[in-house]
């Protein structure tokens, strides 16, 4: 039996920009949009209509951006994880993205493959960050990583865990946890979730945060 497709919302002011992405990703049989919005506000009212597993969100649009948007989600408990998608790659987004919940933050000139791949990683819960994202990111958490060392770490944490979380942090991918532990794909996916469970991370990005946070891992390592 088939598994559900990924359902998709699309967020962007812009219609023809709705309908190149609707195409792209409709080519994926697994991907289904199943609802679009003009306006942050609309978004959030999609969203809860919806319940949909990935959001699109443009970063500008006139009533709310896709920031404060996303982060209004977030704040309303959707389990929805939101990909910021837009045309302007610079830091401050990228970090007001991730600070705001967003599980990525990807160029509106990515092709329609990396668009999918984007989305299918989005929803399995893994993070989506362009090089220049991720190192805004890590710039912008180097100056709290030491302050806040440890303050955030769960006590429940496995010994196994806190392993994990600093992987994690290091930006490695569950197969590349599973090469240096010598461990099953399997087990590390049961590490991810109890880590996760524990946390309150919603993905990897929060994940990540946390890590630094914690002092887990430090810039540059």
């Amino acid at each position: 039996m088939d598994s559900a497709p990924i359902r998709v919302v699309l967020i962007d002011d812009q219609e023809l920009s709705r309908l190149g992405i609707r195409l792209a990703l409709e080519s994926d049989p697994g991907i289904a949009v199943v609802g679009e919005a003009d306006t942050g506000c609309g978004a959030i009212d999609l969203i809860a209509s919806e319940s949909p597993d990935v959001a699109l969100m443009d970063i500008r649009m006139p009533d709310l951006d896709g920031i404060e948007a996303t982060r209004r989600i977030i704040a309303g408990g959707a389990t929805t994880r939101v990909l910021v998608l837009t045309t302007f790659e610079l830091d401050e987004y990228a970090l007001s993205a991730v600070s705001a919940g967003a599980s990525g933050f990807i160029g509106k000139s990515t092709d329609p493959a990396g668009l999918i791949r984007a989305v299918r990683s989005v929803a399995g819960g893994d993070a989506v960050l362009s090089p220049t994202a991720t190192r805004a990111v890590i710039a912008a958490l180097a100056g709290t990583a030491v302050s806040r060392q440890g303050s955030e770490l769960p006590p429940d944490l496995t010994p196994r865990e806190v392993e994990v979380l600093t992987a994690i942090g290091r930006g490695l991918s569950n197969a590349e946890i599973a090469a240096e532990f010598v461990v099953s794909a399997e087990t590390v996916k049961t590490h991810v979730k109890r880590v996760f469970a524990k946390t309150g991370a919603r993905d990897r990005v929060q994940a990540v945060i946390l890590a630094y946070r914690c002092g887990l891992v430090m810039p540059g390592e």
